[in-house]
């Protein structure tokens, strides 16, 4: 009875491809992750101090910098890919993402609603004694 429930453990451990002790990713992935990271990061320096682009689409030009840096770090740092046994990962990731915009959109638009119906405040002080 011991040996076959030893069996189906070790079945287990070796079906999930991962163990605790083994790490998700190399040397080599880390370090080129570090490297585009670092140069999105420099780019994005780049691009907000000199005038590389038109005055404009500077808030464009970091919106996608920013976007790439986050590609980066899901990928090559969190090990988020599009692969069957990554289904929950993108699923919890996109559910994230979901309750992020909620509760930004949100607070947006309470901001707004209030800053629309609030007096204003040189109507406030006439109002007090």
């Amino acid at each position: 009875m011991e040996q076959s429930s030893q069996a189906h453990e070790a079945s287990i451990d070796h079906a999930s491809g991962v163990g605790e002790s083994e790490p998700s990713g190399s040397f080599a992935s880390y370090t080129v992750g570090l490297v585009f990271a670092l140069l999105l990061t420099g780019a994005s320096f780049l691009v907000s101090q000199t005038h590389l682009l038109w005055a404009p689409g500077v808030p464009a030009g970091l919106a996608v910098l920013a976007i790439a840096q986050m590609g980066v770090h899901l990928v090559f740092f969190l090990h988020i890919s599009t692969g069957p046994d990554n289904t929950n990962n993108v699923l919890a990731l996109a559910f994230g993402l979901l309750i992020v915009t909620l509760v930004v959109s949100g607070s947006l638009w309470i901001m707004a609603n209030l800053n629309a119906n609030m007096l204003p405040p040189s109507a406030l002080m006439e109002m007090q004694p």
